[in-house]
């Protein structure tokens, strides 16, 4: 197949640091980086020389920028050799690009979450499922810890009953963010203009990895949400307990409000899955990659042993360490369904269920709510 005529929009951290070196990896048969739009001039030129070096290429991408009138967001999507869009905005601004996008006949690669709230992101899935479905366009959420390989190895071991029916799961992620943080610096972060702050920007990686894991579909949950830090308002602690369909339950600690840089370090930062024949953990650990270590997820399998009997007589554990490669596999899948190839992943409605659950969290106040209902 012909490799993909690509344009990121969007210049801020993530798209240098994630999806330049993510295409670079998918390589220049998968996609071809041609250019590159942000509101300034300065911020686009800037991505557009980092992808020269990243990417290895004899020739910057062409630069779009607001204050241009011949060389602008709709002159970039006019260019019929850009076939797809990776949008890398803030996400207020999102939702209003996807749709520009699409109606310009461009596919879409839409950084997560799928919209600020859950009425955003289903006005945004109605829309694209009536309009630019039917005209065989691709809008995929780029959900990278849903394509992580570590949490694809764990839903493997679960799905081949190597821990027997879940019972029960647990998901903790304690981080420390001071005002010195390069990702609270981004003006955007700084006065969110959505719900929940950092819970919601960064939490949905959390439950999309759940989602993934879990054999079935969180069902109800009961939470409490608060705020520890003034500037990481509106809120930045979670604690919530949830029912999947199956009857399974857990709880899961989302906080960006630890006191200092030791309680998130020693946290015990992950998720287990417990079932009736053993259970699962995933960490994130740093493994080694051509002999250099890189970071990566490291997938405990612990299984109940037992002799011809049925007697328990111990344990046994399965290490799986994988690097971490979700922005690379979210584009190449994204290449792929373009093509016809599409294996489900990185679809708007899995994304919506995570905004559900932060959602949810954030409003339930100890009271039950239906996830199901919710994204109705």
């Amino acid at each position: 197949m012909a490799p993909l005529g690509l344009a990121i929009l969007g210049s801020g951290i993530f798209a240098k640091e994630a999806h330049l070196p993510a295409i670079a990896s998918v390589g220049n048969s998968t996609a071809l980086l041609k250019a590159i739009y942000s509101r300034s001039e300065k911020s686009a030129s800037g991505l557009a020389a980092d992808a020269v070096d990243i990417l290895k290429l004899s020739t910057r991408p062409d630069v779009y920028f607001d204050a241009s009138p011949n060389a602008n967001l709709d002159a970039l999507l006019a260019r019929p050799d850009i076939s797809a869009v990776i949008v890398v905005l803030p996400i207020p601004t999102q939702p209003s690009i996807i749709l520009k996008a699409l109606a310009a006949g461009k596919h879409v690669l839409s950084e997560k979450p799928v919209g600020k709230d859950v009425a955003t992101g289903l006005g945004l899935i109605k829309e694209y499922e009536a309009t630019y479905k039917p005209k065989g366009l691709v809008w995929r959420v780029a959900e990278n810890f849903e394509a992580e390989s570590g949490y694809q190895a764990a839903a493997e071991a679960i799905q081949a009953g190597k821990i027997g029916k879940v019972t029960f799961f647990n998901a903790r992620v304690v981080n420390h963010i001071d005002q010195s943080s390069k990702w609270y610096n981004t003006p955007w972060r700084t006065v969110p203009d959505y719900q929940g702050g950092f819970l919601l920007d960064g939490g949905v990686h959390t439950i999309a990895a759940l989602r993934v894991m879990l054999p079935s579909r969180m069902k109800t949950l009961s939470g409490f949400a608060s705020l520890n830090k003034k500037w990481l308002a509106p809120h930045d602690t979670i604690n919530a307990a949830v029912q999947s369909a199956d009857g399974s339950h857990g709880l899961v600690e989302l906080t960006f409000a630890a006191p200092t840089e030791s309680r998130a370090s020693l946290a015990g930062n992950g998720i287990t899955i417990t079932g009736t024949d053993g259970w699962i953990s995933v960490n994130q650990v740093q493994v080694l990659d051509g002999g250099a270590p890189v970071g990566g997820l490291r997938v405990s399998i612990n299984k109940l042993q037992k002799d011809k009997d049925g007697k328990e007589i111990g344990e046994k554990e399965e290490i799986i360490d994988k690097k971490t490669d979700g922005v690379p596999q979210e584009i190449a899948r994204f290449a792929r369904a373009i093509n016809g190839q599409d294996d489900g992943f990185g679809t708007p409605r899995g994304a919506l269920n995570d905004v559900a659950f932060i959602q949810a969290a954030l409003n339930s106040n100890g009271a039950p709510i239906d996830l199901e209902k919710l994204v109705q």
